[in-house]
């Protein structure tokens, strides 16, 4: 059987084509007795209004982009699970892309979801102010989560990276730790050159004598590894150590624990993000918890309120989020 058309649904009701048309866009202009004649129409012939034609009466896709730097890992699948379920509450599709880290990439999917999107949510290391005035329809209603940009006139959601490094350093600190080593993320990001500045911080105003020892990482379970590996061949060995985000923490404990080192007792451990698998590991993991899926819904939630009000909506609002210590068996005083 071919598909019911708009036709045949006016047909069935006993009105007009413009009339199913209003019903089935709000309602507007069609009394409610009409509109339940139109809708029940509709469900019996299993009716599905036509994408392209319905967005050329709107003006809108009822769908919503969300640009990030990678989709791998669990950080970002909390992330986008808090955009889908704000976005579905809102009755609104989600269109995710990722840049892989890379500038041109970027660029094509901003390219490729213009005319597609109502609006978007962007997180990337590139974008500076040129990226965004190349690439950003200047009245795509747009929300920036965790860039390094600063004093522009789009809304931006960030986490209070330096204060939650501060707290995991402090926390460190306060158990005796005095050797804590910084598991570094990708140069250029935004979060992990935040986070290395609180360490750097907090050491110099609470143990200006303590190192700062520093050590490559990327984000990944692999690089926490390798900089496991580094640690069990440094002299005098750290007795803590600070990761950037959890998946480096996760891949630094099973180094440390391959090499028979105790945790905590012989060295003490520490990520950022508190993603779900952080306390499911052994021993569970301290970190800074950051409430990932919140943090995506939120900034829904601000691309929401330029969607429903675009002349509301001040220029500039940023909001940031807050991040909590949760302590757990990975640290602990030091032995003796």
């Amino acid at each position: 059987m071919p598909a019911a058309t708009i036709k045949d649904v006016a047909r069935e009701a006993g009105v007009s084509v413009a009339s199913v048309s209003r019903a089935l866009n709000g309602g507007r202009g069609v009394t409610a007795e009409t509109c339940r004649r139109i809708v029940e129409a509709a469900q019996r012939l299993r009716y599905v209004p036509h994408a392209a034609a319905r967005m050329l009466i709107t003006r809108r896709t009822n769908t919503v982009g969300a640009l990030l730097p990678d989709l791998y890992g669990e950080f970002f699948s909390e992330l986008i699970r808090g955009i889908d379920l704000a976005a579905r509450a809102r009755g609104l599709h989600l269109l995710v892309s990722s840049s892989h880290d890379d500038a041109e990439a970027a660029a094509a999917a901003l390219r490729a979801m213009q005319g597609r999107v109502d609006g978007l949510l962007l997180m990337s290391p590139h974008a500076d102010a040129d990226f965004l005035r190349q690439n950003l329809p200047q009245n795509l209603p747009t929300v920036l989560i965790n860039t390094r940009l600063s004093g522009t006139d789009y809304c931006a959601l960030s986490v209070d990276n330096d204060g939650g490094a501060r707290l995991m350093v402090e926390h460190l600190l306060s158990l005796g730790r005095r050797r804590i080593v910084f598991i570094q993320g990708p140069p250029g990001n935004r979060d992990a050159t935040q986070r290395e500045l609180g360490y750097r911080e907090s050491l110099a105003s609470h143990a200006p004598d303590s190192p700062v020892m520093m050590l490559r990482g990327d984000f990944s379970e692999e690089s926490g590894y390798r900089a496991g590996q580094q640690v069990l061949a440094m002299r005098p060995r750290p007795d803590a150590v600070f990761a950037a985000n959890d998946m480096m923490a996760i891949g630094c404990l099973a180094a440390l624990r391959e090499a028979g080192l105790r945790i905590p007792q012989d060295i003490a451990v520490g990520g950022f993000d508190d993603v779900p698998m952080a306390r499911y590991v052994t021993p569970p993991l301290t970190t800074i918890q950051v409430h990932i899926a919140e943090l995506g819904g939120q900034a829904m939630a601000l691309l929401g309120e330029q969607l429903d009000h675009p002349d509301d909506v001040r220029a500039g609002h940023r909001r940031q989020v807050g991040a909590e210590l949760v302590v757990r068996a990975s640290s602990a005083a030091p032995s003796g």
